[in-house]
């Protein structure tokens, strides 16, 4: 305890005295003491001397604390480390130390940062600005001083390494000692070279495992490599020449300004400069579950932590290894995958069948060797033994071994391997990422899918395609549209309407390298500005944008489905804008625009009006949004409220189901896997695009979140397996949706996200299939797959290499129970019967080499069909070697083992064979014919 606290100390203040250092030993030393006593006093039973020794600790504890603060304030004051700037970062220009600004944020060192003069003043000193970020022309010398945002990563085995690997099999070893013996007894006894050929045939068929071997592996390490620079492809967006980009977390560099929203990673370590509701969560570095509310008082964000909520601008100090995130990524190695629960289930069944294995090799040693004792005896040679003798006891020996070679199934893990990293890279070509190996076998099972609306079956390419405003619906279709819109609308609602507009939104336009106008934002809110711009207002030049001030944020989120902004006027009053799920702004609503455009009451007679409005664009598949406002009048300091407001207008926006999405579901409910449709939507959108999706059949049900809230768990039972659409549901509504199929009615599930709020239903599934284009990084983190083009077609691609992967296996499977079953009984019984082996050492590695590696690279690889999504899902539990496996593996085994056995006892008879190179023919025979069979056994299906 002592060294790490004292190392830790060292740590955080360069060259303390020695007095300081004299004087935190001391009071470490009396505190670790004084503890131990402590715990050994508390264990004994007499409470009063516990007590008063208790209270001498406490007073003596209080002591060592003040000590130690003490030589913490001695150093602060006396031995503060002063950071000297370098030339070359004086001659770039800027005025602060590398080193120094990462310990001010890793260290959230609040008062260096307050003696600087604050984010201002370090974005002074780093050369920017904290509206217009960096300039293009200054980032290679920023990346040269302060560094690339990189982390340096452990390094990739060599090819040298995986042969080492390859080489410690322990069978494999004990065989290289038999082919050494062997070579030297031969050259003995029969002379160079012929003695040494099957001494050389082991090691060359042993050299051939391991390259084999080594080269799958090797490979294999190479595309889980390129994988992992898939998953790293991260994007943020920043500010730089006063224009709002977006670009790769990698080339973050410090000075740069980055806007962080719900569901970002943070790329760097930095400043908070401004933003609203900014919850960081901080459990990736620091463990605790609670998130963090930064702000002016607590402004500093770390590498590698995730928004959990709000949003905001932060100014990027440090980047990289000098971050938190690269410090404790110094002190990590990045582990491998683990094992997937089929390679689990596949070591057992190897296990198992290596014991059977071992036994048979123990039995195929001990019979031999007895029979050739027992021969010798009755030919009266027991006494007379000769090197030729001694080389028939070590053939033996190298049969029994490589038995075991041959009946411990090393291969199956491996094909497994090699199936899942094979699919990986086939999927990683049709746009999906798998981020792990054991999500490609379980998609192969999912029989049910809770999928997202938005972008997963539709484009996420919104479009306003309807208005009502004033109680006067319109169709809005290009430039003659709007026109017509600003004609019959009065220039008062115009303006509040853009105002609600361009206020209350987090996108933004901005200009490309080209001058073209480009909305950076959700689709959602993107559609709501391209809306704007198309009644003639232009964003940058806007007078509210600029002379309005904003007071109050409440981003949008999935539990309060709504967005609101307090706005100060130019006048000095306060004016509230809302905007958000149309049944919920409604709800908010006293008053509305009428059609001369005059602010009335809203009775519920009026209000029925408008939900009827709001179900009828909903019927037609539309995404309906509200718009409203409020005056505040209050003289205190104002706050956003949930009453009140005035309805200003409807809009209804488009997102057109993805091509090919009808057809996809189709398979997929052919394929036995149930689509059920979770969204935020109105139930009437969401019914319409399930209806136009093929989803919502009949008898299906379509619900609401807060009925399927309110629903007993008797009711759910009856209710849950007819539910195909559940609109206006919550995060929790679809974590609870996803825990009852799984647990109540065994279903495999797979669920598609893309928000924060879809993390937790993403954990819970089986699958979590997280979209790529829309997705936040939290959701991304959660998921087993990421869907790189949000396209549901993707995911029917995903199932399908699913099931090829667990056909895959099953074959591969079959194929090496039969070689093992019939290797293992023919040289057994032929041991017993005739007193020798008909498949020798060598011949028995080439059909480990070909069992083992090349079965697996052929049988394991093979790319998926149609035919597959005919069959129905395996179910959760299901024995992984079905009946129509044993049923094969058995048939095949009686079919080889009588033409074998047939060639053993009787081949020479049948087939003419005599001479002195009788048995020899005839062993090439029935090992030529042993191949043969397994090229037939290898090609039926399981």
């Amino acid at each position: 305890m002592e060294r790490t606290l004292l190392k830790n100390f060292e740590l955080e203040h360069k060259n303390p005295s020695v007095e300081a250092l004299r004087r935190w030993r001391s009071a470490v030393t009396f505190v670790k003491n004084h503890r131990r006593r402590f715990r050994m006093v508390a264990d004994l039973d007499k409470r009063v001397e516990a007590e008063q020794i208790k209270q001498g600790i406490k007073e003596k504890f209080r002591i060592a604390l003040y000590v130690q603060k003490a030589a913490l304030q001695f150093i602060d004051a006396g031995n503060r480390v002063e950071y000297k700037l370098s030339s070359e970062v004086r001659d770039a220009g800027f005025g602060i130390h590398p080193d120094e600004i990462a310990s001010i944020v890793r260290g959230h060192d609040n008062k260096t940062l307050n003696d600087i003069g604050g984010v201002e003043s370090i974005a002074r000193k780093l050369l920017v600005s904290v509206d217009g970020g960096v300039n293009e022309e200054s980032i290679n010398s920023r990346q040269q001083i302060y560094g690339f945002n990189r982390y340096t990563e452990k390094p990739s085995r060599s090819f040298l390494m995986f042969v080492w690997d390859a080489l410690q099999d322990l069978t494999l070893i004990i065989l290289m000692v038999c082919a050494v013996v062997s070579i030297g007894i031969g050259i003995a006894t029969e002379g160079w070279p012929k003695g040494t050929y099957d001494g050389v045939g082991i090691i060359l068929s042993i050299f051939l495992v391991v390259i084999v071997t080594a080269v799958s592996d090797y490979k294999q390490s190479l595309q889980f490599r390129d994988l992992d620079k898939e998953k790293k492809k991260i994007f943020v967006q920043v500010n730089r020449d006063g224009k709002r980009q977006k670009i790769s977390i990698y080339d973050i560099v410090v000075g740069d300004v980055v806007h962080l929203s719900t569901g970002d990673q943070v790329p760097a370590d930095g400043i908070f400069i401004s933003g609203y509701s900014l919850l960081i969560d901080e459990s990736s570095l620091s463990g605790e579950s609670e998130p963090v509310n930064i702000n002016e008082e607590k402004p500093f964000l770390l590498s590698g932590t995730k928004v959990q909520d709000g949003q905001g601008k932060m100014l990027v100090t440090t980047v990289g290894m000098r971050t938190e995130w690269g410090k404790l990524m110094e002190t990590l190695n990045q582990g491998g995958e683990d094992e997937t629960p089929l390679q689990v289930k596949l070591n057992g069944v190897a296990t198992i069948i290596g014991q059977i294995g071992l036994t048979f090799a123990i039995l195929t040693f001990v019979v031999l060797t007895v029979r050739f004792v027992v021969e010798k005896a009755l030919h009266g040679e027991f006494a007379s033994w000769s090197s030729d003798d001694a080389k028939k006891l070590l053939d033996f020996f190298a049969i029994a071994v490589t038995i075991i070679v041959v009946a411990v199934p090393e291969g199956l893990p491996l094909a497994v391997t090699l199936s899942l990293a094979f699919a990986m890279k086939k999927l990683m070509n049709d746009k999906a990422l798998v981020r792990h190996l054991s999500a490609c076998e379980t998609m192969g099972s999912a029989s049910c899918i809770c999928t997202d609306k938005t972008g997963t079956l539709t484009t996420n390419k919104m479009v306003v395609t309807k208005a009502w405003i004033c109680e006067k619906s319109m169709e809005i279709k290009g430039n003659e549209s709007a026109d017509e819109l600003k004609t019959c609308t009065s220039e008062g609602v115009l303006n509040i309407l853009l105002q609600a507009i361009f206020q209350n939104t987090s996108a933004e336009v901005v200009k490309d390298k080209n001058g073209k106008d480009t909305i950076l934002g959700t689709p959602t809110e993107s559609a709501l500005l391209e809306f704007g711009c198309l009644l003639g207002a232009d964003f940058d030049a806007y007078a509210q944008r600029r002379e309005y001030k904003i007071l109050q944020v409440e981003p949008f989120n999935s539990v309060r489905k709504k967005m609101s902004v307090l706005v100060g006027l130019p006048d000095g009053g306060v004016r509230a804008f809302c905007k958000g799920a149309s049944e919920i702004i409604l709800k908010m609503c006293d008053k509305i625009m009428d059609c001369n455009g005059e602010v009335v009451d809203l009775p519920e007679d009026r209000a029925n009006n408008v939900s009827a409005v709001i179900n009828a664009f909903a019927s037609e598949a539309l995404r309906t949004i509200c718009l409203a406002f409020k005056e505040i009048n209050e003289t205190h300091e104002p706050n956003i409220s949930d009453s009140g407001y005035t309805f200003i207008a409807l809009v209804g926006i488009k997102d057109p189901v993805r091509p090919g999405v009808k057809e996809a579901i189709q398979t997929c409910i052919a394929a036995g896997i149930t689509i059920r449709m979770v969204t935020g939507d109105n139930i009437n959108t969401a019914k319409a695009i399930a209806k136009e999706c093929g989803l919502l059949t009949e008898g299906g049900l379509a619900i609401e979140g807060p009925d399927f809230r309110d629903l007993s768990p008797e009711q759910m039972k009856d209710v849950i397996p007819r539910i195909q659409v559940m609109a206006r549901s919550l995060p929790l509504d679809k974590h609870r949706l996803v825990t009852n199929l799984r647990k109540l009615f065994g279903e495999v599930v797979a669920v598609t996200g893309d928000g924060t709020n879809d993390a937790p239903a993403l954990c819970e599934a089986d699958i979590g299939l997280a979209m790529g284009i829309a997705g936040t990084e939290v959701a991304k983190e959660n998921a087993d797959v990421i869907i790189m083009d949000d396209n549901f077609t993707t995911i029917v691609n995903v199932v399908k290499w699913g099931r090829a992967v667990y056909i895959n296996i099953q074959k591969f499977v079959q194929f090496q129970l039969t070689v093992n079953v019939v290797a293992l009984v023919i040289n057994f019984f032929s041991a017993c019967i005739t007193g020798s082996a008909p498949l020798t050492a060598v011949q028995l590695l080439w059909v480990n080499l070909i069992m083992d590696t090349l079965g697996a690279l052929a049988l394991a690889t093979e790319p998926p069909n149609d035919g597959l999504l005919k069959r129905p899902p395996v179910a959760r539990g299901a024995n992984f070697i079905t009946k129509p496996m044993w049923r094969n593996i058995i048939g095949q085994s009686i079919y080889q083992l009588i033409i074998l056995g047939i060639l053993n006892f009787d081949g020479k008879r049948l087939l003419g064979l005599s001479g002195s190179d009788a048995t020899k023919v005839l062993n090439t025979l029935i090992f030529n014919s042993f191949v043969f069979c397994q090229v037939h056994s290898a090609c039926i299906m399981p």
